[in-house]
């Protein structure tokens, strides 16, 4: 069908209690808040730092951070619990246990006191994910690709993969269809290996981390029709900014026929989206918040397509969340905005503000 004008697309009364609009990976203070971001935040080290260090020394290390954004992620956590349900929707950092699978590491991280450490914390914290109602995903990192023609970046990928299978194997998370609606999320791929080339690299996976992958569509590669003959292999994540700037501007109708085949594709479990909006410096005088942004007529002005592509610091344009308000009813949405916390709750003020019902404590 054709989809309805976005501009008089309207927010939608959510059919079902559950909706949730989460943040990704980074907490950044509020204003007024006194806490220290580094309390909630995670640290990363290199191999190449790892490796300088003696035996004993690079183990301490490693323990040390292991503990620290644990405890971090605990907090993560604590802070999601306590905000409404609607907000309760977070995206793990994929450096949580940093450099897991390089060969310097493995055996550090084999060793009882790092193995017990992750356990007993990631443990801990899935149940207390679980009891708050607190959606949880991952998202592994660009280079985490199925559809390769490059044996050892498949390889490298089914590693980095199972990495966050473990991960949510210790939440609770793992061995079954997205439990709790828990999903590990990645691009398509190269272009050039296809949809031929996702499923055999699909097919290398394990039972366990194929139950909780799921794909979206990105900028650039795999759009929203490209990847829709895979509905009946795995979950399609749609991210409504990607697709924007795919099809040069297409701001789609939640009641697009191409979404429900994205909606099926969760088999049941609620589907989940992303969403960001363009930045608002695109021009020298700014950009209409009452507007949805013109994808032509920015490039006519001059904005380059890759500054389209960048996510904004805030939910600052008030169509757009207008417009994204309209998808709630059918998926959950992630923000990936660089404020983090901050721009979720945006959406999550307009989501009340237009009298969408919040999610139960206990969906």
């Amino acid at each position: 069908m054709r989809a309805a004008s976005p501009a008089r697309t309207r927010p939608r009364q959510a059919r079902s209690a559950r909706m949730r609009i989460g943040w990704c990976c980074k907490w950044v203070p509020p204003p007024g808040d006194d806490r220290p971001a580094a309390a909630l935040n995670q640290r990363d080290t290199t191999v190449a730092a790892l490796s300088r260090l003696p035996p004993a020394a690079a183990t301490a290390k490693l323990l040390g951070l292991v503990q620290g954004n644990l405890a971090a992620l605990a907090a993560q956590v604590e802070e999601v619990a306590a905000a409404p349900p609607l907000e309760r929707c977070l995206r793990i950092i994929s450096s949580l246990l940093p450099v897991y699978t390089h060969p310097v590491a493995r055996p550090i991280y084999a060793e009882p006191a790092l193995r017990e450490a992750a356990e007993t914390g990631l443990g801990a914290i899935g149940a207390r994910a679980r009891a708050a109602g607190i959606r949880l995903s991952m998202h592994p990192g660009q280079f985490c690709l199925l559809a390769t023609d490059n044996p050892r970046a498949l390889e490298n990928s089914i590693a980095d993969l199972d990495y966050h299978t473990e991960i949510m194997r210790w939440l609770g998370l793992a061995g079954g269809w997205h439990r709790e609606g828990a999903h590990i999320n990645i691009h398509g791929g190269a272009r050039g290996p296809g949809l031929a080339g996702f499923r055999r690299g699909f097919a290398r996976l394990s039972a366990e981390t194929q139950g909780l992958l799921t794909v979206e569509n990105d900028e650039i590669a795999y759009g929203l029709d490209d990847l829709l003959p895979l509905a009946g292999t795995l979950p399609i994540v749609f991210d409504l900014h990607h697709h924007w700037c795919f099809t040069g501007g297409s701001h789609i109708d939640p009641a697009d026929d191409r979404l429900a085949p994205v909606r099926a594709s969760w088999r049941g479990t609620r589907p989940i989206g992303h969403l960001s909006a363009p930045r608002e410096d695109l021009l020298p005088g700014g950009l209409d918040p009452d507007r949805l942004p013109d994808y032509q007529a920015l490039l006519a002005a001059g904005v380059p397509a890759r500054a389209l592509r960048r996510h904004s610091d805030r939910m600052w344009n008030r169509a757009v969340n207008a417009w994204a308000l309209g998808h709630l009813a059918g998926m959950d949405l992630e923000v990936e905005a660089k404020a983090k916390n901050l721009a979720s709750h945006d959406l999550a003020e307009a989501a009340r503000a237009a009298g969408l019902e919040p999610a139960r404590p206990d969906a």
